[in-house]
């Protein structure tokens, strides 16, 4: 891949997480978007390493919002859980 690929890349993701970093907070489905905004920021941040990435910003929102809903939505899930086991 040459240099302007791979920036082309990194901008792109670190635009999507943010999006699915936004996204993580929908019920049911936000776990999954929450997830793929952690990926997309891994791979985006790994790019960062040789190259300046203007959309950095966008990069640290999306990864923040998407792991405070990941937290939230999988404490829900132990609760709905915990929930269930004791009804049974």
């Amino acid at each position: 891949m040459t240099n302007a690929e791979t920036k082309i890349r990194m901008l792109k993701n670190s635009r999507l997480c943010f999006v699915y970093g936004l996204l993580a907070a929908l019920p049911i489905l936000g776990f999954g978007f929450g997830m793929a905004a952690l990926r997309l920021s891994g791979q985006a941040r790994v790019a960062e390493r040789s190259f300046w990435n203007a959309a950095r910003p966008y990069r640290i929102c999306g990864v923040i919002s998407a792991a405070l809903w990941v937290i939230f939505w999988s404490f829900i899930v132990v609760l709905i859980i915990g929930r269930v086991m004791n009804v049974l």
